[in-house]
């Protein structure tokens, strides 16, 4: 007996030397609907590396003042043997974490007819310190994303995206839904936004210096900001403007809705910001909007 607990013990004191805590658990609804739930910890060096993707879902990234990253993923399905397809896979170290769910092991037509399902939806939530490097990618759902103080990539969203905050470069693509974008720095990589179906909403924390540039752009484009030194339309698709002294690339393009930068830092006057802002008659013909992205797909067999 006494043999029995000291392994235990081992095993836990293991785990915590590792920064590992995994903790899974399987529910059952009184439809018949099987939800499971997988909750890990790991510890993360500040800087660190996280990549999220190829997730049929939500995505959610909340950020605090720890060193520690939470990785909580739900998995619901029709059945048992749904879910045992399409399984979300965790790899971490002090420098990185990868959530990816898995692009293998799809459901055999067999399996769908006679079952009916084998449909799998995954959400995913992080808490992850603020100081990281993070990239979410392949969301068939929203996404949703803290204050980080780091660049931020997200592409190919088939879902609304929020950031409340980023700091240095920042990158946005194919997204099908409205993108809400906060930067509390504006590093000199600039920013990015890039086929996107929904308005944009970006809110600049601080004064920048920055060039900005609009273009193959459908909607109306606002500068609401108390720096702007210089814009103009070039033509029905094209427009630029400056932030203060000018510096950092902001690329504005393949957007489908209104643009709008908003300020934190003092209040707008008509001296140093007019809003630049197309009549609808005078907009081009709408552009094709961008494909929605498909869920996530498995590769070749």
């Amino acid at each position: 007996m006494k043999g029995r607990i000291f392994v235990v013990v081992v095993l836990v004191a293991a785990a915590a030397f590792a920064g590992r805590w995994v903790n899974r658990a399987v529910h059952v609804s009184p439809s018949g609907v099987r939800r499971e739930e997988t909750r890990q910890t790991f510890r993360l060096d500040p800087g660190a590396r996280v990549e999220v993707g190829f997730i049929n879902g939500s995505v959610e990234v909340k950020t605090a003042d720890i060193d520690t990253a939470e990785v909580h993923v739900v998995r619901t399905a029709s059945s048992p043997e749904d879910l045992e397809y399409k399984r979300v896979t965790v790899e971490a170290s002090p420098s990185s974490l990868v959530v990816q769910g898995a692009r293998d092991g799809v459901p055999s037509l067999w399996h769908r007819l006679w079952n009916g399902g084998g449909d799998v939806r995954q959400e995913v939530t992080l808490v992850l310190p603020r100081r990281v490097d993070l990239a979410a990618e392949h969301v068939n759902g929203a996404v949703q994303v803290g204050e980080v103080e780091g660049p931020v990539e997200v592409s190919h969203v088939n879902g609304r995206v929020e950031v409340a905050e980023s700091a240095g470069r920042a990158h946005v693509s194919h997204v099908n839904g409205g993108v809400k974008f906060g930067v509390s720095q504006l590093g000199e990589e600039g920013m990015e936004v890039e086929h996107v179906n929904g308005n944009v909403e970006i809110r600049l924390a601080q004064l920048v210096n920055a060039d900005v540039e609009a273009s193959q752009h459908n909607g109306a484009l606002s500068l609401d900001v108390p720096n702007v030194t210089m814009q103009e339309r070039v033509n029905r698709s094209y427009a630029r403007a400056r932030f203060g002294s000018g510096g950092a690339p902001v690329q504005i393009s393949h957007v489908n809705g209104n643009v709008s930068f908003k300020s934190d830092v003092g209040a707008t006057t008509a001296t140093n910001a007019v809003p630049v802002v197309i009549p609808a008659e005078e907009l081009p013909p709408p552009p094709a909007p961008p494909a929605p992205p498909a869920p996530p797909a498995p590769p070749a067999q």
